[in-house]
């Protein structure tokens, strides 16, 4: 199995400059899909900042009516040590088509480097490559350089 050709990788929200500020990513398209994982990779975070990764959803995009899933978030208070790393929220077997990722700093300031969605379980193989993907490669048994 190749990883990269039995899931569709897309970036759902771009660099988002340090605040508090919840922010929320474009609508990802579950038809066809089993679950998606989001993967927000932060930047600088302040300690005590608490973060928080949750999913909502919708029957329609644009989203004019998402809620909140339940279950469906992560969160962390933030230490001295805890810049550059990442929270991760998997969605398995959404109820409605349409879902998309909120991030939510509060208390201190978090930097946003982006937010990946990972939809995964697709009934057509190899998936579709997003446009936000703007180039890929698979190397398979590759010989050293």
């Amino acid at each position: 199995m190749n990883l990269s050709k039995d899931v569709k990788i897309s970036q759902v929200l771009g660099h988002v400059a340090a605040g508090i500020a919840a922010q929320t990513s474009v609508v990802v398209d579950m038809q066809g899909f089993a679950g998606v994982v989001f993967v927000a990779a932060l930047g600088t975070v302040t300690a005590a900042a608490v973060v928080t990764l949750k999913a909502q959803e919708d029957v329609v995009n644009p989203m004019t009516a998402a809620k909140d899933l339940s279950g469906a978030s992560a969160s962390f208070t933030a230490g001295a040590a805890d810049s550059n790393k990442c929270i991760v929220l998997d969605v398995y077997r959404p109820n409605k088509r349409y879902l998309q990722a909120v991030l939510t700093p509060t208390i201190q300031n978090a930097e946003i480097g982006a937010i990946i969605a990972i939809q995964y379980q697709s009934g057509a193989k190899p998936t579709e490559i997003d446009p936000s993907v703007i180039a890929s490669a698979l190397a398979i048994s590759p010989d050293e350089v």
